[in-house]
């Protein structure tokens, strides 16, 4: 009731508010696994959303997430969920030192979580190669690359986000 008498708000409907972190996470799934994709971002979603708004991207939206990458990109189950949760835990942790980053040192500090996710990835993949008899260790070239295009993706993707944010979410955690 409140918010509909602010001037110039618009009533945002609540289940559309709530899912958008995770529509976004799942929309950056599907674009990053298309046959034609350049484009990493997977991670930026999770990582927006969680300094954010850290009360609509749960631990429950980030493992959905991550299943979905899970399922398109086609790789062992559990790899990339474990990833995004773990990264989720980490930018969650340290929430307040991530947010008060500003410029170039935001992009190093998305960086970071990012390298944290890839690596993550990889040392799954790895440990069940050493775990499963025949297969080798993964090769570094494609995380590597993943975590580049991510990083390099980054300011366009954060900024479609931050529009969404602005756009569909609003500030505040009350409009919900």
């Amino acid at each position: 009731m409140a918010s509909l008498e602010r001037a110039g708000s618009t009533p945002r409907p609540g289940a559309l508010v709530v899912l958008t972190p995770l529509l976004c996470g799942l929309t950056c799934v599907f674009i990053a696994n298309i046959p034609i994709s350049v484009l990493g971002g997977l991670v930026v979603p999770v990582y927006f959303w969680c300094l954010v708004r850290p009360d609509l991207m749960t631990p429950a939206a980030v493992l959905t997430i991550g299943f979905g990458e899970d399922i398109m990109s086609g790789g062992p189950p559990g790899v990339w969920t474990l990833a995004f949760v773990l990264t989720y835990a980490l930018v969650a942790r340290q929430r307040d030192s991530f947010a008060g980053l500003s410029g170039l040192a935001a992009v190093v500090g998305f960086a970071g979580a990012s390298a944290f996710a890839c690596a993550t990835a990889w040392f799954t993949v790895a440990f069940l190669a050493f775990l499963t008899p025949g297969l080798h260790l993964p090769p570094l070239a494609p995380i590597i690359g993943e975590l580049a295009m991510t990083v390099l993706f980054y300011v366009p993707t954060a900024l479609v986000v931050g529009w969404l944010h602005h756009r569909m979410v609003g500030a505040s955690r009350g409009d919900i």
